[in-house]
C-alpha cells in the first residue's frame, strides 16, 4: 500500500491518495479531496471538486478505475444539496451529509475506487461483481415521517427489502453501516432503540453478532429527516471469511452500554483482508470515557484503541487507507489537525464537525485498512 498527495494547482484541489495495487487481481484506491477556499460560493467549489475527480480518473495510474462509493462532507447540506443534482446520476453510491470540513472549505470528498470489478447502478444500489462476489453499496437512505426511532425502523425495513431482492439478509450479508443523526445529543437514543429492536427481529443479538458501524452527528439535506443511513453488504462469501474485532484489553462489548454494533470486522479474501474499524472514541474496557475534557488525551486514547482493533485483524496503521475524524468542538481543530499531520503525514484524512454520541466524547474516528494476505481456502477479491 502506498500513499501520496496530488496537488491539482490550477483547480486548487489536493487529492490524498492511498493505493493497494497488487501485481494481479483487483486494484483499490481511497481518496480524500480537499478544496482550497478562494472566497467563492459553494457552486464554484463543487465545480472544482468534480473537475478534480475527472482529472484523477484520467491519470495513467488510475486507468480503468471506477468509483464504487462517494461521500461528500458539506458545510450546509440543506442549501448545497440542491446544487448537486449531477451527483445523483453517478454510478457510484453517493452520500451527501452536513459534516462541515474544518479546513475552511464548504465541501470535501471521500472516494473509494476499484479496478477489475464490474460496476453498475441497479435499482438505486451500486453493485460490483467479480470472482463470484457481489458487493452492494447503498448510501443516503432517509425517511421524513415520525421521530428518529420511527425513521430508523422505516429505513432498516426498506434496506432489508432491497437486500432480500438480491438474495441477501441484514444478518448474513451486511458488513458495514453508517448512521448520521440530526442533533445527536437528543435524537441518538431513538435511533439506538429502533436499531436494537429491528436487530432482534433479524436475529442479531449479543449471542450472535452485530455489524461494524458508525453512529455520529450529521445533518441530511431535508430538515424533516432525523436519520440518514448508508450500508455495504457482500454476497458470495462463506461465513468463516467474516470475523469480528473486540480488543477486549481496551474496549468493552457495546451491548454493555445499550448499543448494538461491533467494534470492527475483517473480511478475508484469498489475496487480501478488508478491515473495517467502526467509529471509535476515547473509552476503556469498562465502557468509561477516558480523559474527559482533554482533547489531546482523548486523541491519544482513541488512537490506542484503533491500533488494538487493527492488531487483532493482523493489521497496523501502515495498512490504513483513509481516516475520517469527527470533532464535537470546532475550537479543537487546530490541535487535532497538527496531531494527525505529525503522526499520519501522508494518510488520506478529513476532519469534520460532527458531535459524537456521548456529550463527553470530544473526538471519534473511523477507518478502513487493506492488507495483503494469503488465504488459499478462499477466492481472491
Amino acid at each position: 500500500m502506498t500513499c501520496n498527495k496530488i496537488c491539482l494547482e490550477l483547480l486548487g484541489v489536493t487529492a490524498e491518495v492511498a493505493a493497494f495495487c497488487p501485481e494481479r487481481g483487483v486494484a483499490e484506491w481511497q481518496v480524500i479531496l480537499h478544496v482550497e477556499p478562494r472566497g467563492e460560493g459553494f457552486a464554484q467549489q463543487w465545480c472544482r471538486i468534480r473537475q478534480a475527480e475527472d482529472m484523477l480518473l484520467a491519470r495513467g495510474e488510475l486507468d480503468g478505475a471506477r468509483c464504487v462509493m462517494k461521500r461528500y462532507f458539506l458545510s450546509d447540506s440543506t442549501n448545497q444539496q440542491p446544487l448537486m443534482q449531477e451527483a445523483a446520476r453517478d454510478t457510484a453510491s453517493v452520500s451527501l451529509i452536513q459534516q462541515q470540513p474544518l479546513d475552511g472549505s464548504k465541501i470535501a470528498a471521500w472516494l473509494y475506487l476499484q479496478r477489475g470489478i464490474d460496476i453498475a447502478k441497479e435499482g438505486g444500489m451500486t453493485v460490483g461483481r467479480h470472482n463470484g462476489y457481489t458487493h452492494l453499496w447503498k448510501m443516503g437512505m432517509t425517511e421524513t415521517a415520525g421521530d428518529s426511532a420511527m425513521q430508523t425502523e422505516t429505513i432498516l425495513h426498506q434496506y432489508e427489502t432491497a437486500l432480500a431482492e438480491r438474495g441477501a439478509t441484514l444478518a448474513d450479508n451486511c458488513i458495514r453501516t453508517w448512521f448520521f443523526v440530526r442533533d445527536v445529543d437528543t435524537q441518538y437514543a431513538g435511533m439506538v432503540r429502533a436499531r436494537r429492536e429491528n436487530f432482534i427481529q433479524q436475529g442479531l443479538t449479543e449471542q450472535t453478532h452485530y455489524i461494524a458501524s458508525t453512529g455520529i452527528g450529521g445533518l441530511p439535506a431535508r430538515t424533516e429527516a432525523l436519520v440518514q443511513m448508508g450500508a455495504y453488504a457482500l454476497t458470495g462469501f462463506v461465513p468463516s471469511q467474516l470475523r469480528y474485532l473486540y480488543a477486549r484489553t481496551h474496549l468493552n462489548p457495546t451491548y454493555e452500554y445499550g448499543v448494538t454494533f461491533e467494534r470492527g470486522s475483517v473480511v478475508q479474501y484469498g489475496d487480501r483482508d478488508h478491515v473495517f474499524i467502526s467509529g471509535t472514541a476515547s473509552i476503556d474496557n469498562q465502557g468509561r470515557v477516558v480523559n474527559v475534557g482533554d482533547i489531546v488525551g482523548q486523541t491519544h486514547r482513541m488512537w490506542e484503541n484503533v491500533e488494538a482493533l487493527l492488531a487483532e485483524a493482523g493489521a497496523t496503521f501502515d495498512d490504513v487507507m483513509h481516516l475520517i475524524v469527527y470533532l464535537r468542538d470546532i475550537a479543537d481543530y487546530g490541535t487535532v489537525c497538527e496531531m494527525f499531520a505529525q503522526r499520519f503525514p501522508q494518510k488520506p484524512t478529513v476532519i469534520t464537525l460532527a458531535p459524537v454520541c456521548r456529550p463527553t466524547w470530544l473526538i471519534e474516528m473511523e477507518c478502513m485498512a487493506i492488507r495483503p494476505a494469503t488465504h488459499p481456502e478462499y477466492r481472491a477479491l
